[in-house]
């Protein structure tokens, strides 16, 4: 696992999803300004979590096949993966200690 958010696309989503047992998958757009306000807090996390979690993120607008199987109809979408199966799912943005949490959730 990294200490960084992998980029992903839709070639090799669900590779990264089933190679890693707890994935936070965040789909995002360089327009996006509350994409931009979540990415520190995904690097940092990213690195607290290292070993423990693998942060994702995915363009939306380069990656339209993702975005459309799992209907992301906002971004940023946050999806949450535990052994390869969705577990969990937040659209827009959030504060850090509650965006922590949501990840410390599924840790167990």
């Amino acid at each position: 696992m990294a200490d960084h958010p992998l980029h992903v696309t839709d070639a090799d989503f669900d590779k990264t999803v089933k190679e890693n047992s707890y994935v936070v998958v965040d789909f995002w757009a360089e327009w996006c300004a509350p994409c931009r306000a979540i990415a520190p807090t995904i690097e940092e996390l990213s690195k607290k979590y290292a070993g423990k979690v693998t942060f994702a993120k995915i363009n939306s607008d380069e990656n339209p096949r993702k975005v459309q199987e799992f209907m992301v109809m906002g971004i940023p979408t946050i999806l949450f993966f535990k052994g390869g199966k969705l577990v969990d799912q937040v659209v827009g943005a959030m504060p850090r200690n509650a965006f922590e949490e949501r990840v410390k959730r599924h840790l167990a």
